[in-house]
């Protein structure tokens, strides 16, 4: 396992990233943990290059990574090596990984009192349906899931492309918050 390291904050955003550091870790929060906050986690980990490292967690977790999830990400060549359901609480211990950003993808977890993350990430609701609240047939929540690693997607794109190295916390909260709007294209 790869060793994350904290990284010294600049001018109240996250340092850029250099020789000396690994990249931006990322944290998504949802309540289950088995659904939206995977999608998103192997996503970004897959698309981040490097620059990005993400995690996710549940302030209920499921306990189990729903089986749709993995199935759409298994299709979509996204490796699900390591992807587990788990508390936040996991986060927010001494000796966790220091988070850079942590967006909530659900109503729920955003309306929730969050642990302290240690280092003061930048924070952003980034709010998707849940389609694993779907009911109907297999395609249909097949469906929903492809909706929602649709929107997903196009948000974490739109994360890479954000030049955080270059702006200050007030631009990025901005954008953050921007990003967390955008439907999927």
């Amino acid at each position: 396992m790869r060793a994350h390291r904290t990284r010294k904050r600049r001018n109240g955003r996250p340092a850029a990233l250099s020789a000396e550091t690994v990249a931006h870790n990322v944290l998504f929060l949802c309540t289950g943990n088995s659904a939206r906050s995977i999608l998103a986690e192997a996503y970004l980990n897959s698309a981040g290059r490097g620059r990005f490292k993400a995690f996710s967690a549940g302030s209920k977790p499921g306990g189990r990574v729903n089986p749709f999830a993995l199935e759409l990400l298994e299709k979509s060549r996204i490796d699900t090596a390591g992807l587990r359901s788990k508390s936040w609480d996991e986060f927010a211990r001494p000796g966790a990984p220091t988070m850079d950003f942590v967006f909530t993808v659900c109503d729920n977890a955003a309306a929730e009192p969050c642990p302290y993350w240690p280092g003061q990430p930048m924070t952003a609701h980034w709010g998707v349906p849940d389609p694993a609240a779907v009911e109907g047939s297999d395609d249909d929540k097949r469906r929903a899931f492809r909706g929602a690693l649709s929107v997903l997607s196009t948000r974490i794109n739109l994360l890479l492309n954000l030049p955080v190295e270059k702006l200050d916390a007030l631009a990025i909260k901005k954008k953050l918050d921007e990003i967390g709007t955008t439907p999927a294209q």
